[in-house]
């Protein structure tokens, strides 16, 4: 059995967490398998947006804590290796040329809360639990730390790790941890709504490159963003997506992307 499930329709590519009897825990076979399927998505022409989402009662449920527990027998340098892979995945989908929506139906907790976190948007069901709880068990946010500081900023990354508490999915909203609270009846509806918005209305090539610009620009100086802007205007002017879309405003045609 597949743990993660692909398919395509609309210009949107479905990759569904399929290990409900684990919680959709991040088993390395897991995190292989996802990393796989977003290496697909990106590098498929027809697909413009990516869904990431689960089956059974919860999103994820965090690292697969019987290995977690084999991980303790490892070396510094094999467990230094094994944390390497899941930063590639966080990374992966953080930078990934598409944008990627996570569709949460139930708990996202410890490393599935950091999926949830280095997705572009999430929507949540009223009922889905977020946390990070590393610290209960002695663990650590270690990666998910970088990316939630840049979200969601310093205090409230403060408060959320080292708390390990569990909030409503109306709290994480609030705190900007996630896009919008949908009833679980309308969840599928709105996210796919929210993608087939995006597909219709927006330059593909223009979303990569500002989300690109987005996640660079962060860890600059003033001057340095300022001109790796400057360098990314002149770049999107150049576009075929730009051209076509100036064009169409020009000549008030409608533009289909």
């Amino acid at each position: 059995m597949n743990l993660v499930h692909y398919s395509v329709a609309h210009q949107t590519a479905f990759l569904t967490l399929n290990r409900p009897e684990k919680r959709n825990a991040l088993s390395p076979e897991l995190v292989a398998e996802l990393k796989e399927a977003l290496h697909k998505a990106e590098q498929d022409a027809t697909v413009k947006v990516v869904v990431l989402k689960a089956s059974g009662e919860a999103f994820c449920a965090g690292a697969d804590l019987g290995y977690l527990q084999q991980l303790q027998k490892f070396s510094f340098e094999e467990n230094l290796a094994d944390s390497q892979n899941l930063k590639a995945l966080f990374l992966k989908i953080y930078t990934l040329k598409k944008v990627v929506i996570a569709q949460v139906q139930g708990h996202a907790l410890a490393g599935g809360c950091g999926l949830a976190t280095v997705c572009d948007f999430t929507f949540a069901v009223p009922e889905a639990k977020f946390g990070y709880t590393e610290v209960r068990i002695g663990f650590i946010p270690a990666l998910v730390a970088v990316f939630l500081i840049r979200k969601i900023g310093e205090q409230n990354a403060r408060q959320l790790l080292l708390t390990g508490e569990l909030i409503k999915a109306e709290t994480a909203h609030a705190l900007g941890l996630i896009t919008k609270v949908v009833p679980p009846e309308d969840l599928e509806a709105c996210v796919n709504q929210f993608a087939q918005n995006l597909i219709k209305q927006n330059s593909g090539q223009s979303m990569h490159l500002t989300k690109q610009l987005i996640n660079e620009v962060q860890n600059l100086s003033l001057d340095e963003a300022l001109n790796l802007a400057a360098h990314q205007n002149a770049k999107a002017r150049a576009t075929e997506d730009c051209k076509k879309g100036i064009a169409a405003f020009l000549n008030k045609q409608e533009i289909k992307w």
